[in-house]
Formats: structure tokens, C-alpha cells, sequence
């Protein structure tokens, strides 16, 4: 992964090259800290450590003798999202579904748009208690059963060591698949819960653990030899003066998914204490013709990161003797995306607002195992800088407890806001 800070400096927000050199003494010892916490496997520390402690042997086992048409993953936030990510990117083989709302339309859709007879199900839940995901997999079960499908056969289970999903999988001889201790979820996809649909789809998950042990044996104790902690010391030095949205961009297509799971890892680790980024999400180079409006000439409060492989397919643009356009013929649709990228980019500092440039060479598996690692990194450096309990999430356990409440499965006090909310109905 090669990360570009340069663009972040000299910009609206005032960053300069001798504020970083400054917080290098802080990246150093968060470093330290980082390093500690991987060493005792304490949890979410023990994350980091996945390209060293993720067995494939038992994700392959689980996937073997499996040649389905479609893939049904039922989770939801981090059990769906970094599976999304690599399948979406390269699963060309299968038939990759999410089934991580619970929208009811949208989840008969989907149901119904598969054979469930050529389906294998994998339901994700480390609590084995997640409502969202106990619920989607009730409905996926039994309408399994009103086809005809032994839905025992198709179903592999990833969760705890306890739960409702575990006793599940005991009582039916389901292959189960243990979700790793001290890995929160949205720092799981490179563990059982985001490599198991990459097995079913053929990826090489080697190659994966490869590309995220790479980025793992580059973290160091400055900022200036570690793209991660280039981007996680800049992201957060950026917020320090301003830069409260982080809009990031993707130049591939097949990266769109990997903004959803950035967004989600930096909004659920950071948002503590007043603090934090607020992740969006764009797309290049279709959004240059919306969203980069606002990013350009809005106010001067975020950053943009631009993300792209540095090599992948190419298509050649036909001549055309239209008039105008006759200058794209022998040309390709990329060298237009990159001229694209490159646009946004100068776009950008000449307007004085602050981007970072990261790539990768190839969006393969050894890439996407870079790139996810690189950023799950780059997000504990920036929460130990900004001294938020970056493993935790009780904004998202407080409304899971109302919910619950609501829904009968409990006494919550939480249940009592929902309740008593204020209203101010226009009709």
C-alpha cells in the first residue's frame, strides 16, 4: 500500500510538514503502546495480529464440498462487511448476497430471487443473540423449508463459543466456524467471518493474509516509514484543525464496497467523546459530477481520500469523428480515469482543501489483504492519538438495548426514551 500525504499539507486547514514532524513523537510511542497491546493479545490489539493468527485450515474445511450457485451471507455491520469487500471486489465465481438489513421488501426480494437448492447460507453472529441476523436467518431457514431444501445441509455457521448459534449448530451437526477472541467486528474481515465467503467464492485467502501481513511488517515508530500510521497521524491531525468529514473515494468499482466498510470502521471506533470523523462515501469518477461541488467550494472541513490501484484492465475507446471528442479516439477508458483521478486531486489543493492519495498496485487479493489491514491500523493509531477507547461502541449497544425493549426481549431502560419521544407531527 502506498499511501501520498502530500496534498494534505499547505492546505485550508493549515497543516504543515512541521506539525507532523512534531506528532512523530506521539505516533512513536502510540506505536509502543499499539505493539504492547498485540503482544498480550489484548482485545481489539489482538486484531493486528490476524495475518499471524488466522488459521485457513478450518475456513476451507467449512467451505469444501460446497459448489453453490449463490452465497447467502446473514449478518449484519462487520459480519457482513468485510466478506462484501473481497467478494464483491473479486468473486466472479458466485453469486455473493448480504443479507444485512432488515428491510422486510428487500429481504423477500432477495430470498426469493435465488435457488435456495443451490444456496449455501452462512449466518454470522458472535453473540448468537444479534436480533437483525437471528431474524433474516429464521426467514431464509424457513423459507428453505417451503422449498423443499434441507436447509441443514447448506448452512455453515460462524459465531462465539456460546449462544443460540452455537447450540444451533451442535444440535444439527452444522460445520461452525469460531469468530476469533479480541477481535471486535468490524476489525474481522480478515479472520473466519470475512474469509469464509472469500473461500466459497475461490479466492486465495493466502494470498489475503499475505498482502495484510505485508502492511503489518511496515508498522513502525514514525509516521514517515508506515503508510498506515501516514494516513492515521494525518487523518487525525486533520480533524485536530477542522476536518470533521472524511469523504472517501475509491477510483475502481470494485472498491465501492470497501468505502461502506470504512466507513464503518472509522464512524463506530472514532465517534467517542465529541470526537472523530465523519466518514461519506463517494465514487470515482462518477461523483466528480455531484459530490466533488461540495468538497471543492463547500466549507473548508473535510478531507478527501482518494483511493485506486495503480494497474488493472484497460478498455480502448473507439474513434469517432464526432466533433469534439475526436481527441479520446486512441485513447482508453483508463488513461480517462486516470486523468480523472489526477483532475480531482489538483482540483482539490488548488482550492486549498486537504486529500490523500492511497493505492495499491492491483485490486487482487494481496491488495485488498494491504489495503484492509492498512486501514484497520491506520484507525488504532489515529484512536490512540486521540485518546478514545477506539475497540468499544456504547452508542451502538444503547440502541440495540431499546430495540430489544421494545420488542418484548427484555426490561431496558432504554426502551423508555423511544417512548417518550417528542413529537411535532406536520401532515
Amino acid at each position: 500500500m502506498y499511501v501520498d500525504i502530500g496534498n494534505a499539507l499547505g492546505g485550508d486547514l493549515g497543516l504543515e510538514r512541521a506539525d507532523l514532524d512534531a506528532l512523530d513523537e506521539r505516533v512513536a510511542d502510540a506505536h509502543d503502546r499499539i505493539e504492547r497491546g498485540r503482544a498480550d493479545g489484548e482485545h481489539g490489539y489482538a486484531a493486528l495480529n490476524l495475518p499471524e493468527t488466522c488459521d485457513t485450515a478450518p475456513i476451507r474445511r467449512a467451505a469444501d464440498g460446497f459448489d453453490p450457485d449463490h452465497l447467502l451471507t446473514v449478518g449484519i455491520g462487520g459480519s457482513a462487511l468485510g466478506a462484501a469487500t473481497l467478494t464483491d471486489a473479486l468473486g466472479a465465481g458466485v453469486d455473493c448476497r448480504y443479507l444485512d438489513n432488515v428491510d422486510p421488501a428487500w429481504v423477500r426480494e432477495v430470498v426469493d430471487d435465488i435457488d435456495l437448492s443451490e444456496t449455501v447460507v452462512n449466518v454470522v453472529s458472535r453473540s448468537g443473540t444479534t436480533a437483525e441476523t437471528l431474524s433474516n436467518f429464521l426467514v431464509v431457514r424457513e423459507a428453505m423449508a417451503s422449498a423443499g431444501v434441507d436447509w441443514t445441509e447448506r448452512t455453515v455457521v460462524t459465531t462465539g463459543e456460546s449462544g443460540n448459534l452455537r447450540a444451533m449448530a451442535d444440535e444439527h451437526g452444522l460445520p461452525a466456524l469460531a469468530v476469533p477472541d479480541g477481535v471486535p467486528g468490524r476489525f474481522s474481515a480478515l479472520s473466519t467471518v470475512g474469509l469464509f465467503a472469500a473461500a466459497v467464492a475461490d479466492l486465495d485467502l493466502d494470498a489475503v493474509l499475505a498482502g495484510a501481513a505485508d502492511e503489518a511488517d511496515r508498522l513502525a515508530g514514525s509516521l514517515f516509514e508506515s503508510p498506515a500510521y501516514a494516513y492515521g497521524a494525518t487523518t487525525y491531525a486533520l480533524a485536530e484543525r477542522g476536518a470533521t468529514t472524511n469523504a472517501t473515494m475509491p477510483y475502481a468499482e470494485s472498491l465501492e464496497r470497501f468505502a461502506e466498510w470504512f466507513a464503518q470502521l472509522w464512524a463506530e471506533s472514532l465517534g467517542k467523546e465529541g470526537t472523530g470523523q465523519t466518514p461519506a462515501r463517494a465514487l470515482g469518477a462518477t461523483d466528480q459530477h455531484s459530490q466533488l461541488q461540495l468538497y471543492r467550494a463547500g466549507p473548508a472541513d473535510k478531507l478527501v481520500t482518494l483511493v485506486r490501484p495503480r494497474e488493472s484492465g484497460d478498455v480502448g475507446i473507439p474513434d469517432t469523428d464526432l466533433e469534439g471528442l475526436s481527441y479520446l479516439g486512441g485513447a482508453s477508458l483508463g488513461e480517462l480515469v486516470d486523468a480523472e483521478f489526477r483532475a480531482t486531486e489538483a482540483s482539490l489543493a488548488a482550492a486549498g482543501r486537504e486529500n490523500v492519495r492511497i493505492e495499491v498496485d492491483r485490486v487482487d487479493e494481496r491488495g485488498l489483504g494491504e489495503l484492509l489491514y492498512g486501514m484497520e491500523a491506520a484507525c488504532v493509531l489515529y484512536g490512540e492519538l486521540a485518546g478514545v477507547e477506539t475497540f468499544t461502541q456504547p452508542a451502538v449497544e444503547w440502541g440495540k438495548r431499546a430495540a430489544r425493549g421494545l420488542l418484548g426481549g427484555g426490561d431496558f431502560p432504554e426502551a423508555d426514551a423511544v417512548t417518550g419521544k417528542r413529537r411535532l407531527e406536520v401532515e
